[in-house]
């Protein structure tokens, strides 16, 4: 239950407006209080309710009409967030519900809708912390790649995402505070650096509704390369030098620890050379590490590492999940590629493709991998129209 601002909205998502708009704040205590719900179970228990039914509960006006104005003597209050997975989100850690997750998004140079949309209706004390975010926009990172280890001349994440709370809490900042937060995180008593290794991706996936936007890349050793990349920067050219320089600059730095006769990085730099060979792969895109679409014909899929944010994280981030090169393993990941529920219609690009898998014809598939050969033929052969 939410007030509604006049944007999109799914359709099973019902809009009750009033045609008074002095009504509005009555109707609003009613539709927000348990008594609505328990009103609309009586007259339907169906999961998807219809319109119709959530406008046959019996109102009684003058009642919450009494009820808005002890609550709202200054009539509804203009719409303000601190839950970072709403739209109308100011973007400041310090009163977000969950603020490790908001500053490691900013420290990645992620930034909420309500931060660049100047004609949204929102608080005064939105707007005040809209303003206020402005004071972390020099510790931001500027690639969207922000690498656990010290790498390429850049401080550890651990520093850079310290530095950044101290900011957004000024004074409130101290060593009692951090543990607090991570105590709110479910993890008392651990440290932050380890919080961020271990947690923060886990904690991103449930946060965000198994929709990741912050994505953790690793080697596989706890003691090796890491890093955190906000997926809506990275293009091709972002994880080439993901590759090239934030991963070759460990590399190489292992590769003089070896030299100098350090055991422990015989197997990390094992371990990050293997990681390169797979985010290699991904960015040529061949079977199993391309990207796959299912509403676009095959010369519209994408070759190699060039993913649309349009098309979703789901479909985005297969190629990682399968190169088994983020920080939790695909079954803790959340995302599934089965067939979705429903039909294509017959005109749909991959309708005639459920037989393949043992599926009826239209079947919705998603798991389905094409190379780099068929995609260019299929440009070829379009362009050639």
């Amino acid at each position: 239950m939410t007030l509604y601002t006049g944007m999109a909205f799914d359709n099973n998502t019902a809009v009750i407006t009033a045609d008074n708009p002095a009504h509005l704040p009555a109707i609003w205590c009613f539709c927000s209080s348990p008594e609505f719900n328990e009103s609309v179970r009586r007259i339907d228990q169906k999961l998807n309710v219809t319109n119709a039914t959530l406008v046959k509960v019996p109102f009684d006006l003058a009642r919450w009409q009494q009820v808005a104005a002890e609550r709202y003597p200054s009539g509804l209050p203009k719409p303000y967030s601190d839950d970072p997975t709403q739209w109308i989100f100011h973007g400041h850690p310090k009163p977000s519900i969950d603020p490790l997750q908001v500053a490691v998004a900013r420290l990645l140079g992620y930034r909420w809708p309500a931060e660049s949309d100047a004609e949204m209706e929102l608080s005064d004390e939105a707007r005040d912390w809209i303003s206020r975010c402005a004071e972390l926009d020099d510790l931001t990172d500027d690639d969207g790649i922000v690498c656990l280890p010290a790498v390429r001349g850049e401080p550890a994440a651990i520093d850079r995402l310290r530095a950044l709370l101290a900011r957004a809490f000024g004074a409130d900042w101290s060593a009692a505070r951090e543990a607090q937060l991570l105590t709110d995180a479910g993890c008392d008593g651990m440290p932050l650096v380890q919080w961020l290794r271990d947690k923060f991706f886990e904690q991103h996936i449930a946060r965000f509704g198994k929709r990741p936007f912050i994505w953790h890349v690793w080697d596989g050793h706890k003691e090796g390369f890491s890093a955190l990349i906000n997926y809506h920067q990275l293009t091709r050219e972002k994880l080439t030098t993901l590759i090239h320089l934030y991963l070759g600059d460990w590399i190489t730095q292992q590769k003089r620890a070896v030299d100098a006769g350090n055991a422990d990085a015989v197997l990390k730099l094992a371990k990050a050379e293997a990681l390169k060979e797979k985010l290699e792969a991904i960015l040529t895109g061949e079977p199993p590490y391309d990207i796959f679409v299912r509403w676009k014909p095959l010369h519209q899929l994408p070759l190699g590492w060039e993913p649309d944010l349009n098309d979703g994280v789901r479909m985005n981030i297969r190629p990682f999940v399968a190169a088994e090169v983020l920080r939790i393993p695909r079954a803790k990941l959340g995302i599934k590629w089965e067939a979705d529920r429903g039909k294509d219609v017959p005109s749909a690009p991959w309708y005639n493709l459920g037989p393949q898998y043992g599926e009826p014809e239209g079947t919705r598939i998603n798991d389905h991998h094409t190379t780099l050969a068929e995609k260019q033929a299929a440009r070829a052969k379009a362009g050639s129209k």
